[in-house]
């Protein structure tokens, strides 16, 4: 995690662009091009994707610290997606970014440690280990408990990775499960205290260590009790923006030092030109100008 902050400070910006690629975003004389090469196709498809998230990533080089790739948008479109996915998590670490890969495994202990070997660590080929993907954060559901995350934490600490583990999620309905009481508290804040156990044995310089959490800018106030249990925990807040979360309920899930937290805008950056009526030429620019945007409006704020 204290790359992921150095790469904040570095641009003074806490927050992440979200790529989760939909053929209706993209620029029609992108998707024209890749479709007449290879036609109405699984190819023709990733071939535009990977086109549109290159201009993206050069366009927000210099202004955004990290982007996230959800990978569900990727595996739609079979191997060629995945293989488009893959390409984009090497081309921005080229530029410098740190990648979150937004996947949210998880399962019973021995398929957990699959997950994590395919995404955090290594995979054994006949004594051989190699790298299946290579991004340097992944996202995990923590609800099948520890025995699921625990592969995640070990391949973190051996590969200097990092988790973001899901907490109080942004969607509508999250509180029909996550806002129950047990024993007194709310399923999310028993949630967040084994989060800060799960991290407790790795803090890094900047007092937040390898085990982050997922907390939503749509509920605030669910986020300011969470930011109190979990003290060395980054969080990654996703709901600005198109789902109505706004820049003043992000607040609670950062420190008094400003760190604490990275916001992530997928829709709001990605079809910027579309919300403003221009151009599929100018989708970078208006990208990019939406980023800083974003960005002058959250540390205003915090």
């Amino acid at each position: 995690m204290d790359k992921l902050i150095e790469k904040i400070k570095e641009k003074q910006n806490p927050s992440v662009a979200g790529l989760d690629p939909k053929l209706d975003y993209i620029p029609a004389h992108i998707l024209d091009k890749h479709i007449k090469e290879h036609g109405k196709t699984l190819q023709g498809a990733a071939g535009a994707i990977l086109e549109f998230n290159k201009g993206l990533i050069d366009a927000l080089e210099g202004v955004v610290p990290a982007v996230k790739p959800q990978s569900a948008y990727y595996e739609s479109y079979g191997l060629p997606g995945l293989s488009a996915m893959h390409e984009t998590i090497s081309y921005a670490q080229q530029k410098g970014m740190y990648v979150i890969l937004d996947v949210k495994r998880n399962d019973i202990g021995s398929t957990a440690g699959a997950y994590s070997a395919a995404y955090l660590g290594e995979t054994d080929v006949c004594g051989e280990k190699v790298r299946a993907f290579t991004p340097d954060c992944v996202t995990v559901n923590g609800y099948l408990g520890t025995d699921g995350v625990a592969p995640f934490v070990k391949d973190c600490e051996a590969f200097d990775k990092d988790i973001f583990v899901l907490v109080k999620t942004s969607n509508p309905s999250s509180g029909e499960l996550q806002d129950l009481k047990a024993d007194g508290e709310a399923v999310y804040e028993k949630m967040a205290k084994l989060v800060d156990g799960w991290g407790s044995g790795n803090i890094g310089k900047y007092g937040y260590s390898h085990v982050g959490c997922v907390v939503g800018a749509t509920w605030p106030q669910q986020a300011e009790v969470a930011r109190k249990l979990m003290p060395h925990a980054y969080f990654l807040v996703p709901g600005y923006g198109a789902q109505g979360g706004g820049a003043k309920d992000v607040v609670p899930c950062f420190n008094k030092d400003g760190l604490g937290a990275i916001v992530n805008s997928s829709r709001g950056i990605m079809c910027a030109y579309q919300k403003q009526g221009l151009s599929g030429e100018a989708f970078a620019e208006a990208a990019r100008a939406e980023a800083i945007r974003m960005r002058d409006e959250i540390t205003a704020c915090i």
